[in-house]
């Protein structure tokens, strides 16, 4: 939003700057298009936001060399207002483009963030719901077949202990039996 702000600011800037010297337009007939022209625009690259957009580094502007005293006094100024124009422009562009960047670059990661928190994130939770309940079941089950184990361990031991009662019992109402030696 920020670059978006900034780029509009300066086409106003710019647009205003055009109407400011709106006045000198009959006088940009005289003015020798060749006098002036771009060589180099430095462009850097700025992370914002872990996005790498385009920073507007240094313009190098080339002047064509001209006789002050024959040419008209405000060529100095239409070079000066010229570069600020072209500064201005160009500086815009740059804004412009790191507005788009930006702007691509925050319906991605909108588009992953829908995705993680409306599909990929309840299906996970789906999933951990389901293991849950498979663990819980695991855990039940095997408390039940503990206790049926127990259970059967308990019964084993009574019906034993019952065994060992009656054998008792019944060695207790029996004659005993001499001991016979040949």
């Amino acid at each position: 939003m920020k670059a978006k702000a900034q780029s509009e600011k300066l086409v106003q800037d710019l647009n205003a700057a055009l109407v400011r010297y709106d006045y000198l337009a009959a006088l940009w007939n005289e003015f020798d298009p060749g006098l002036i022209s771009i060589t180099d625009v430095e462009l850097r690259t700025v992370k914002v936001a872990g996005v790498k957009t385009p920073a507007l580094g240094e313009i190098t502007y080339e002047l064509r060399p001209f006789n002050a005293f024959t040419a008209p006094a405000w060529f100095a100024d239409g070079v000066a207002i010229l570069k600020e124009l072209s500064r201005l422009g160009i500086e815009s562009e740059v804004y412009m483009e790191k507005s788009r960047i930006l702007e691509y670059q925050r319906k991605k990661t909108t588009q992953k963030v829908n995705l993680y928190e409306k599909v990929q994130i309840p299906g996970y939770m789906e999933a951990i719901r389901k293991i849950k309940r498979y663990m819980e079941d695991e855990e039940n089950l095997s408390k039940a077949s503990s206790k049926i184990v127990k259970s059967r361990h308990e019964q084993e031991a009574a019906e034993e202990e019952a065994l060992l009662e009656a054998a008792r019992a019944s060695a207790q109402h029996k004659p005993e039996e001499q001991e016979v030696r040949p």
